[in-house]
Order: structure tokens, then C-alpha cells, then sequence
């Protein structure tokens, strides 16, 4: 299935216009996340845990709503106890000392709108900072040690380092900017939101690597062509398989956002934006980023295209304008 027959864009011709945009997310994204900071769910900051149950069974939307009415929006999980009942698990954010004021407001907010069906304590609890710290430090890591894993792959798989530090850049890009949505519109970030932000980068970097290899294969077999013309039949050969692709994921990020309930609306949400941000970064930035470095800036500088390659590396190069 082909979207476009024989594309003929010259991606290269607006590769200003395209760095720019990227430029301004990136670091407008950046800018953001450093002066206003992630709004951290509970398993960063800590809080109140307060674990409870119904006489009657009730609906965990039913619980949620309730709650939302009242005026808190707790993270909700049921526990099967014995015998099959359920209890649930309320966490909200907050510090040691609110623990016994914050779970009384609960416990009165749930007895008020549930009073046909008044509600057990079972547990309260403080899940404290220290875990919240751990977490952090572990996030960060392995934000990190992906993003070094990517660029050293590209770079053995490319035999260039600065083909890998492009499509890190690129898909630093696609993470920075959804991490700055959920900053800007205060949204909450949890373990879950970490997962949409790692499975953005892996796919960004995957839709890349097809243009990057099919760069490589036109470098092998078109050796009368301008590196001009290497970049853009090559974005332009890849684009109908690659818009496919996005159209897909970007479907069922929409189902699932639509129906897929409060608990994985955030989620949903990350991944609609990543997929946004990374088919741009894919298609008009990380490709045009190769070519400034290979034409202007160092690498083939002067220097359209090897007249002959072999293992991906030039044997001849033919001088040329960039």
C-alpha cells in the first residue's frame, strides 16, 4: 500500500524552516520543564495511602467519581482480600504530617457520598520521600543509559558516531517536547508516563534508522547522485511506509485515549504527541541535520557524494557543491 506515488519534495530545500521548528521545541521544551518543573505524582513525592472497604460492592468508576465530586482525585487500586472482596487503595499526594488531616477529609468525603454504603478503613499509611528520591534517580538512569544504548548502536550500525548523535538528537527532541506539554498544562506525571516517554524514544529512533538505511543503500547504488539528491529520494522513497505507520499507532493512541478511562488518558496522551512530534523529527529534522553536518559543517564539507562505497565507508570523494 503506497499513500504517495513517486514523491518528489524537496525536504533538503526547507531543511531551515524544519531545524528551526525542531530548535524552538527542543529548547522552548527545555526552558519549560527547567522554570516550572513536572507536577510528580505520588510515587516521587510521597503521601497518604489509605487502603478501605464497602459492605456492598461498588464500581472503582463509580468510587472515582464520587471522589472527583468531592474535590479529590486520588490514584485508586483494588486488593482482592479473602473471600474474594474487594478494598481499595487511595493515594494522595501530600507530607507526613497532613497523613491523619488528609485521610480524615477522605474518610469524611467518602462517608458523605457514600452514606447508604458507609466505607471501612482498613490501612493508613505514608508513602514516604525516600522512595520518591529512589525512583527519580532510577528514572533518570534509565532515561540515560537508553539514549547512550541508541547512540552507540547507530553509530556502530552507520559506522558514523554523528549519524547516532543525529537521531539522539532527533528523538531528544520527540521526549523534551511531550515532557513540556505535560509540564506546561500541569498534568501529573507518574511511573507510567515514564514508560510512554521510553517507548516514544524507541520509536522515534526506529522510523529514523529506516531513512538512515535507505540513505545508505542509495549511497551504494546511486553514485552519480548529489548527496542533495541522496537525502531527499531517500526520505521521499520512505514516507508513504513511514505515514502508514504513524496513521496506525496514532489510531489506536486515539481509541485509547478516548475509551480507555482516566487511568490511561495521560498515557494515551503522551504517546499521541510523541508520535506527532517524532514523525516530524523523522521525516523533516533528523536527516537534515546529516546533511548540514556532511555539507557545511564538517564530514564531506564541500563534498557532494563518494563515488564508490564499500562496508558504508567512502572509498572516493567527488567534489561538488553542497
Amino acid at each position: 500500500m503506497e499513500l504517495f506515488r513517486k514523491p518528489n519534495i524537496d525536504f533538503i530545500g526547507h531543511r531551515g524552516l524544519a531545524i528551526a521548528v525542531s530548535a524552538v521545541i527542543l529548547f522552548g521544551g527545555g526552558l519549560a520543564i527547567a522554570l516550572k518543573g513536572f507536577n510528580y505524582s505520588i510515587e516521587f513525592t510521597g503521601g497518604t495511602l489509605l487502603q478501605v472497604a464497602f459492605p456492598k460492592p461498588i464500581e472503582m468508576a463509580e468510587l472515582r467519581s464520587r471522589l472527583d465530586g468531592a474535590g479529590f482525585r486520588p490514584e485508586i487500586q483494588t486488593v482482592s482480600a479473602a473471600g474474594g472482596k474487594l478494598s481499595y487503595i487511595l493515594r494522595e499526594k501530600g507530607s507526613e504530617a497532613a497523613v491523619a488531616a488528609e485521610s480524615d477529609r477522605i474518610m469524611k468525603a467518602l462517608r458523605e457520598t457514600f452514606a447508604e454504603n458507609p466505607p471501612i478503613l482498613e490501612k493508613k499509611d505514608f508513602v514516604g520521600p525516600v522512595v520518591g528520591k529512589d525512583l527519580k534517580r532510577r528514572t533518570y538512569w534509565a532515561i540515560f543509559l537508553s539514549l547512550l544504548g541508541i547512540v552507540i548502536y547507530v553509530a556502530f550500525r552507520f559506522s558514523n558516531p554523528v549519524w547516532g548523535a543525529a537521531g539522539v538528537l532527533a528523538l531528544f527532541h520527540d521526549v523534551v517536547g511531550t515532557s513540556a506539554v505535560f509540564c506546561i498544562a500541569g498534568l501529573e506525571v507518574d511511573l507510567l508516563i515514564v514508560t510512554a516517554l521510553l517507548t516514544i524514544a524507541g520509536y522515534s529512533i526506529n522510523d529514523t534508522i529506516v531513512i538512515f538505511d535507505r540513505m545508505r543503500e542509495n549511497l551504494r547504488v546511486k553514485r552519480g547522485a548529489t548527496f542533495r539528491e541522496i537525502v531527499n529520494s531517500s526520505i521521499n522513497e520512505t514516507l508513504s511506509r513511514t505515514l502508514i505507520t504513524v496513521f496506525t499507532v496514532q489510531i489506536v493512541c486515539i481509541v485509547l485515549y478516548v475509551f480507555g478511562g482516566p487511568v490511561l488518558r495521560n498515557f494515551s496522551l503522551a504517546l499521541i504527541i510523541g508520535n506527532i512530534l517524532g514523525s516530524w523529527s523523522t521525516i523533516m529534522a533528523s536527516a537534515c541535520l546529516i546533511y548540514e553536518w556532511e555539507t557545511r559543517l564538517g564530514g564531506r564539507k564541500h563534498v557532494e557524494v563518494p563515488a564508490a562505497v564499500k562496508g558504508g565507508k567512502a572509498l572516493k570523494k567527488l567534489k561538488g557543491n553542497a
